[in-house]
């Protein structure tokens, strides 16, 4: 069992930055892939960034390269989302999961509960 909580939400104006953190319990933290979503209002969840449980692989969503940065510590159990130049676009709840690695929402087990993210033009 892997229970996570997010972190660092918040508003914004476009241009700005937030870092995002979730923190994980749970003996497996490390043996997990972790994976950032995103949910607008009347919208799917849609995949942001991944990372497997070394931190040596990273990939992410196209509306975001360039912009966030995924990275996690394993010896603090947490995963960070550094997100930079965010748009409007970016609004939306961002959730942390845990599982295998991949861009579907399936390929995860465990969820957070979001953080909320705004940005103002």
């Amino acid at each position: 069992q892997v229970q996570l909580v997010e972190s660092g939400g918040g508003l914004v104006q476009a241009g700005g930055s937030l870092r995002l953190s979730c923190a994980a319990s749970g003996r497996t933290f490390s043996n997990n892939a972790m994976g950032w979503f995103r949910q607008a209002p009347g919208k799917e969840r849609e995949f942001v960034a991944g990372i497997n449980w070394s931190g040596g692989t990273t990939y992410y969503a196209d509306s975001v390269k360039g912009r966030f940065t995924i990275s996690r510590d394993n010896a603090k159990n947490t995963v960070y989302l550094q997100m930079n130049s965010l748009k409007p676009e970016d609004t939306a709840v961002y959730y942390c999961a845990a599982g295998l690695s991949g861009y579907a929402v399936g390929s995860y087990d465990y969820w957070g509960q979001g953080t909320q993210v705004t940005v103002s033009s």
